[in-house]
Parts: C-alpha cells; structure tokens; sequence
C-alpha cells in the first residue's frame, strides 16, 4: 500500500466505512433530512426569483445585521436553506446534499442541525459585534455591512466539515477547511468570510465542550483518535 493510500486510510477510513454501510442498507433513506433540506432550499431559490416571492423570503429568512435582534433570532432557521442570490444555488445544493448528508448519516438529524444552527447564529450574532466594533478594529466591520444578508448555507456547511473532521480524525481535512476560510478572509476581506471564521470558532468550542463531556470518569469509551465513538442514530 503505498503512502497516499495509507493516509487516505487514516484520515478517511473511519467516515468511508460509516457512510459506506449506511448508504448500503439504507440507499436515499439514510439522508431523509438532507433531503428535505435539498427541497427547501430549492423551493426558496424558485421562490425568491419570482416577483411576488423575493419579499415573502426575505421576510421569513434573510438575516441582516440591521434586523432587530428578535426578528434575527426569529428568521436564522429558515435562514440556513435561503441561497445567496449572487451564487449559482447548484453550489449550495451540492454542498448541502453532500455535508448535511455525511452528517446526517454520522451524527444523526437532530444534532446535524444543532450543529448547523450553532455555526449559522455564530455568524449572525458575530455580524453585530464586528459592526460596532467598526472597521478600524481587526475583528471589526464597515457598518454599511449592517444591510447584507448573511451567508446562508455556507456558514453551516463549514462548520459541519470541521465537526466532522474532529469527530471523526480526519484532522487534516478539517485544517484544510479553516485554512481555506482564513486565506478567503486574507483575499477578499467581507461579511460572509468573517462570519465562516466565526462559525468555525463556534464549532470548536462545541468539539471541546462535547471532548470533555466524554472524559468525564465513569463514560464509556470507544474508538481512537479524539477517543469520541461515532455519533449515529
């Protein structure tokens, strides 16, 4: 076996073999939420083009910094299936299809959303903090910011990369990912790339709450790396 096999082994062999045997029992019914997820977020791209569907989409689920904290909070879940009108949605749906589909399978529905949830409000939240910091400041932002809709589904798809690269040992890939959102914030210095680092901090804090969780005296233990056993229901 040679070198590259042996490491794409090790990084990616535990998640091959889960998806591997979930997809094989299970086929499309493995991923029923990412599915759904796949639907909304079509539904909504058909909707917010028509011109009596853009307002009642942006009511429901865009998400700028300028909204009332309330209505933000109200809108963020609906806001993670509302595709960027500036990018082609075949992107979003690929990216949701695969990333929410690996970890729906890995994790489970309910915490693939939490996940999601915690990486989408860290932007959301991250958005008003950098605005009154204001742009002088390396953590701030321009306040003309205050009126761009937040990012979407790529917030929550990164940070459901990275869980899943620390849940299952595929460090490098999860490196790779912070990375790359840290080189995009270096080139292109805006809204969406602050709020995808943002993201990814929350998720990291939620890696080393559920880290200690599971080094609690007394928990069963399974597995190798993290010493986290996989997550399926």
């Amino acid at each position: 076996m040679s070198t590259l096999a042996r490491w794409a082994r090790a990084e990616w062999g535990l998640l091959y073999v889960t998806l591997r045997e979930a997809l094989v029992k299970r086929q499309w019914r493995a991923i029923p939420m990412t599915i759904g997820a796949v639907c909304l977020t079509t539904a909504f791209q058909f909707t917010q083009n028509q011109s009596w569907g853009f307002q009642f989409v942006q009511n429901i689920g865009s998400v700028r910094a300028e909204d009332p904290l309330w209505l933000a909070l109200l809108r963020t879940p609906l806001s993670v299936f509302v595709p960027a009108l500036d990018l082609p949605v075949w992107g979003a749906l690929v990216q949701i299809l695969l990333v929410f589909g690996i970890a729906e399978i890995c994790l489970g529905w309910w915490r693939t959303l939490v996940v999601a949830y915690v990486a989408t409000l860290a932007g959301t939240l991250y958005a008003r903090v950098g605005i009154a910091l204001g742009p002088h400041n390396p953590l701030g932002l321009p306040g003309t910011d205050a009126q761009v809709v937040d990012t979407g589904p790529s917030a929550a798809v990164v940070g459901l990369a990275v869980f899943l690269g620390w849940r299952y040992g595929a460090y490098v890939t999860a490196s790779a990912v912070i990375a790359a959102m840290a080189v995009e914030v270096a080139l292109k210095e805006n809204l969406a790339g602050k709020e995808h680092l943002a993201a990814i901090a929350a998720v990291m804090v939620v890696c080393g709450i559920s880290a200690a969780r599971h080094r609690r005296p007394g928990r069963a233990r399974a597995g190798s790396g993290s010493g986290l056993p996989p997550i399926r229901s």
